[in-house]
């Protein structure tokens, strides 16, 4: 059988007998290559940007010769705009939506029934399906997004618009991580449009980036850096760890990009890379919240979160549990950053340039106190010399500091309907946070499928809950 995508079911497999282990599929890279690349480095830093350069010119993607397309590797640059000014969605194609059977109809009955047996437990509301679930979707949502879709991605792809679940994400992840679409299969319909002159070389280097470089590096990292990664803590953050299902209690939460983004989670089980980084994760690192635990709520309440996606990805990029080996600086931001890449802050109750008092952003306030707590760590780290510095020059760090001890994982106190109330907790990793008025009454139109809360994914086609 072809290698398993985590450690248990691969100790699983090993221990079967006559089961011989076939390379890996579903990667541009093989795991050989990425050991002698990471083994060669001479105990140099692992970088993504060399291993991404590296599969570029070994799969002839968007080079000529060894050269790469345009003359740069790295348009980074140009596909970090904010969300155009005036706008609730981007002006851009919807993306492939499957049409429902009979198979899927048959799926949700077993998994109603699975439900009222007690066998599995779902977290997130039942929906339509969202996610190709056969080779022939796949290759329809694919053809979709590069010819309508991936022509707008490249520019907005870290922005964030409260009445848009979508922007002009590719939505391919989980049929890539069911071996529904080859990766390389992907990058080279990529490289396909922009050849051709319908995608602007940004949005498909953009592309190609995410899927043979980010994706790939995350699999190999999974491996190569051994099952204990995943217990890495090296902010020693061992905050609310609790058993119990994830909370997706979107209309208790205050903070509108909170409340937003869980209400995503709920409905769709997905959200693109930027709230799972700067509003998710952010938030939880902020909040000293337990690596393993945060790990373990994203692995669970997302559709694409497999082993090997979540545990590099959180604990490595998203919490900086490795101590810098992903990423050598955190990723923590204060509201000021999600004001300026999303349409969040107008009209939340919180007030992004404010620290201190009920209206205090929990983000900015947040992001004080983490850098505080972490004080003379970072001051060794030379790219956040500058949020020290910052610090050191605020006169009121005390009382924020105060402020936050006092919130815990709650946001401030604020009347609502005049009652003053404040819920941010994480149940198990999950989140259930300050007071919001509801985003909708119930599911939307457009709302995604539930996602159990004990394992792996369900081997049924037509559907995208997680089963035992």
């Amino acid at each position: 059988m072809c290698h398993p995508t985590s450690y248990g079911a691969l100790r699983l497999v090993n221990d079967l007998p006559d089961v011989e282990v076939l390379p890996a599929r579903g990667f541009a890279t093989a795991m050989p290559d990425f050991r002698r690349w990471a083994d060669g480095l001479g105990g140099k830093r692992m970088l993504l940007e060399d291993f991404y350069r590296r599969a570029r010119v070994a799969h002839g993607v968007l080079v000529e010769g060894t050269d790469p397309v345009g003359g740069k590797w790295n348009l980074d640059h140009d596909n970090r705009e904010p969300p155009p000014k005036g706008v609730t969605r981007l002006d851009v194609t919807d993306p492939w939506w499957p049409e429902e059977d009979e198979i899927d109809a048959q799926v949700r009955e077993d998994l109603d029934r699975w439900e009222r047996d007690g066998d599995v437990q779902f977290v997130g509301d039942d929906g339509p399906r969202r996610f190709a679930a056969t080779r022939a979707e796949a290759v329809q949502a694919l053809e979709r997004f590069v010819t309508e879709r991936l022509p707008v991605f490249g520019p907005h792809e870290d922005a964030m618009l409260q009445g848009d679940d979508w922007m002009a994400h590719s939505l391919l992840s989980a049929p890539m991580n069911l071996g529904l679409l080859d990766p390389l299969e992907v990058v080279q319909r990529a490289e396909e449009g922009h050849r051709s002159g319908d995608v602007p070389l940004a949005s498909a280097e953009g592309f190609v980036r995410q899927v043979i470089g980010w994706r790939d590096y995350v699999w190999h990292l999974y491996w190569y850096t051994g099952e204990e990664y995943r217990h890495r803590n090296a902010l020693q953050h061992k905050g609310k760890r609790r058993s119990g299902s994830p909370r997706l209690d979107d209309a208790e939460i205050g903070a509108a990009c909170l409340s937003d983004v869980v209400g995503d989670v709920r409905e769709h089980g997905w959200t693109h890379h930027i709230p799972r980084l700067m509003v998710l994760g952010n938030y939880a690192m902020q909040r000293g919240w337990d690596p393993l635990a945060v790990t373990d709520w994203f692995h669970r309440a997302f559709v694409d979160g497999y082993d090997w996606v979540m545990v590099p990805n959180v604990v490595g990029m998203s919490q900086h549990a490795d101590g810098g080996l992903m990423a050598t600086k955190p990723y923590a931001a204060g509201g000021a950053y999600i004001n300026k890449m999303s349409d969040y802050c107008r009209g939340c109750r919180y007030d992004p340039r404010k620290r201190l008092g009920e209206d205090a952003c929990p983000f900015t306030a947040g992001y004080w106190t983490f850098i505080d707590r972490h004080r003379d760590r970072f001051a060794k780290n030379h790219r956040m010399t500058q949020a020290v510095r910052g610090l050191d020059r605020l006169s009121d760090v005390a009382a924020v500091v105060e402020q936050e001890q006092a919130r815990g994982s709650r946001a401030p106190d604020w009347p609502r309907q005049q009652v003053a109330q404040a819920l941010v907790v994480v149940e198990h990793g999950g989140l259930r946070s300050p007071g919001h008025e509801h985003r909708g009454n119930g599911v939307r139109p457009d709302g995604g499928g539930r996602h159990d809360v004990v394992g792996q994914a369900v081997a049924a086609p037509g559907r995208h809950a997680r089963g035992r």
